[in-house]
Parts: structure tokens; sequence; C-alpha cells
């Protein structure tokens, strides 16, 4: 097949999208396929990438780390035009996703949605005002419905999306299909006791400490600051305990002065964003994996963690149902005390619980192979189905070289 992948964001930016559209492409070419994204063009991005084509874009008004890409591109379009394309899957619902939509229209194609993120989780960017935002997550709701309906597939991560959506009034096909990670990344072997006391060292962690450890985007839905807020009551008798926080976001500033003004700056090390290739070192130095978020379709950093052997404890979310095992794998908490209590369970009193081993083990059907698998299938399911195609005439593909884009 000829696939076309549609995104707003994509490598080298660190975020569950573009992991997962990367990840979907490498594995889809592995497969055999003719893979292409059209996506943003963003700081840091490789000067050559196989079937990466990039258009201009600027920073997001309300979420400066985040890019939106400029609408409809003649010249890019005229390029798609002469890629044959079977099949275009969205996994935006803005402008990119609005330009894949265009050319499936023009080029009479079936297009595949993946629905990633739940809006009305973030509309605090756009309003400070409780009145504005009910009516912005109204809006989010009913913008995520339309764009959900007028796609002949939607996939989700999880079985809490799909539920979402159903209430939504989503009345399409909607197929949960757990994004995959690369397992091998996060594999403790793969990195040396040597090197990870270096990067222990450098971070002045010494081998008394115990870490809790964040890696994720610092932002408000993530909930950090449930956390942090805490600390005081359970440092205070903890002394070896330290909180490791790798990322960055619009909340970064108010949470080290929340840490500051609760006098715990030797507690909490804040790493700054790090580059997302080396992202599976920084899993190794953690004891264990800790969240408050209230935003996530599917908690990809709850798999990696548990891919790099961490246990996880996590505010309670239907996300975490099929991954996160109550005393197995890590606890879930509701409060205070149960974030307490499966920390203290891990760090302190369970000796004999393997929790390690059960995390790895739980996470091994998240591999990249049966991802790329069951989305190749929901493609073939797609392109059965009888549709009214327009006729679309043959090019040769190799000819879009002279273009010049990348």
């Amino acid at each position: 097949m000829n696939i076309g992948l549609f995104s707003e964001t994509y490598y080298p930016e660190i975020n569950g999208v573009a992991t997962s559209v990367y990840m979907l492409k490498n594995e889809l070419e592995k497969r055999g396929h003719n893979v292409y994204v059209f996506t943003t063009t963003t700081p840091g991005a490789p000067e050559h990438e196989h079937n990466v084509f990039r258009v201009p874009s600027i920073p997001f008004i309300f979420i400066t780390e985040r890019r939106v890409g400029l609408f409809y591109q003649p010249k890019l379009a005229h390029i798609i035009k002469k890629l044959n394309l079977d099949i275009i899957h969205t996994h935006t619902e803005f402008s990119l996703g609005i330009f894949g939509r265009i050319m499936a229209r023009e080029l009479g194609l079936p297009v595949v949605h993946t629905y990633h993120t739940i809006y009305e989780d973030y509309t605090h960017y756009l309003t400070h005002f409780s009145a504005l935002d009910r009516r912005a997550k109204a809006f989010a709701r009913t913008y995520t419905k339309v764009c959900c309906n007028t796609v002949e597939q939607v996939v989700v991560p999880t079985e809490k999306t799909r539920k979402l959506l159903m209430n939504y009034s989503v009345h399409k096909d909607i197929s949960v299909v757990p994004t995959g990670i690369d397992l091998s990344k996060f594999d403790r072997s793969k990195y040396s006791k040597d090197e990870i006391k270096q990067l222990k060292e450098s971070y002045q962690i010494t081998p008394e400490d115990k870490i809790m450890l964040y890696i994720g985007r610092v932002s408000q839905e993530k909930n950090i600051e449930e956390i942090i807020a805490a600390m005081p009551e359970y440092m205070a008798s903890r002394k070896e305990v330290k909180f490791v926080i790798v990322g960055s976001g619009p909340a970064l500033a108010n949470l080290q002065a929340m840490v500051t003004e609760l006098g715990l700056t030797d507690r909490f090390i804040f790493t700054g964003s790090r580059p997302w290739d080396t992202i599976g070192s920084y899993y190794q130095l953690g004891d264990v994996f800790v969240s408050a978020s209230r935003s996530e379709t599917q908690g990809l950093t709850y798999i990696e963690a548990m891919a790099s052997g961490l246990p996880v404890v996590a505010r309670e979310d239907k996300c975490l149902e099929d991954i996160l095992e109550q005393g197995v794998n890590g606890y879930s908490f509701t409060d205070a005390s149960g974030l307490y209590y499966g920390l203290d369970q891990i760090l302190y009193e369970d000796k004999t619980t393997e929790y390690s081993k059960n995390a790895i083990k739980k996470v091994e059907k998240y591999s990249l192979s049966e991802f790329a698998s069951q989305i190749e299938h929901v493609y073939e399911q797609v392109m059965s189905r009888d549709r009214v195609f327009c006729k679309r005439p043959s090019y040769d593909t190799k000819r879009i070289k002279s273009f010049g884009i990348k």
C-alpha cells in the first residue's frame, strides 16, 4: 500500500503523537508499504528524511512548544497527487488533518483517523473563566464529534477513549488499537552500570537515594502539582527520597517556584527537556514512576516506564485498567494517603513482590509489530468496503524528487 500519514507533530518532537506516528511509519515500511509523512517544520528536524514532507509552521499561540502547520499547500498537493496513495491516515484534527481530508476528497481516498488527544482537558489554555471554559469544552466535544463522524474509520488507543467518543455521539466504527512502543529502547540490559552511574552523578544522585521519577510534558493537565503538594509530609521522614522530573512545558516555572516555596529544592531535580534518543537512559534513574495525570488517552509514559522495569504509582484512571495491577506492578491512588501507601510499598515495605519483572512482563503486548499489524488490518478493512472512488491517474513516484520539498 501507499499510505499517507498527516500529523501536526513528528520526530524529533517529544510527545505521544509524534512518537506514535514515527514508530508507525517505520514499522509499516518494514512490512513493505510505502509510507509518506506530511507534517510541520520543527527546530532540530533532520536535514534528510525519507518520505517526510514538512509544511511551514508557527508556534501555537497558547502552547508555544507545539507548532501548527499552515493550511492547504498547492505545491505539496501537486506532489501528493503523484504519489498514488491508497489511503490517508490523519493524526490531528487541525491544519494538517484538514489538509489530509482535502487531499482525500480530491483523490477519492478513504480516511482513517486516530483520536489521540482529549481536547476538553486542554481548554484551560484558551479560557480563564469557568463560564467560557464550559463553552470551550462543549465546542471541543462538538468539534471532535464532527471530525470523527466524517471519516471512514476511527482509531483510539484505549477502551476508555472509545467510550468517551461514543458519549460524544460518534457513530462511526471505532477500533481500539493500543499504540506500540520500541520495547528494546527501554531494556535495562542496554545500559551499562557505568553509564547509569555517570548519569546519576551528573544530577548528584547518590546510591543511597530513592528516586521518584516523572517523564513527560510539564503542564497543568498532567497534575504534577498534586504530587509536589503531598511531598512535604512524605519527605519529612524519608530523607533519602528525591523526585526527578524530566521534561518541559508551560507549568515548569510554576512548579519550580512551588518547590522553592515548600523548601524542597534539595529534594527535587528538574532536568528540563531531554533528547528523544536519550529518554530510555533517563528511565534508568528511577526506582518508581509517579504520575497524577488526569488527561491520558493511553499513558505511553506508563508503558515506557514498565518496559524499563519501573513499577508505577499513578492516579486512578480508566486508561490504566489494562496495564496497572494493584500490588503486582504498581499501585493506583485517589488521594495523598493512597500515594504514600503505594510509594512505601515499593520503596520500603514489600521486598518480596517482583515489581520490576511484573512490570516488564505486563507491557510485552505493546510491541511495535503488534501495533503495526493491527493498523494494517484496519487499513485492509477500510479499503475492502464498497466506496465510490474518483479515478486517479497513475504517476511515476520517482519524479517527486525533482520538486525540491523534503
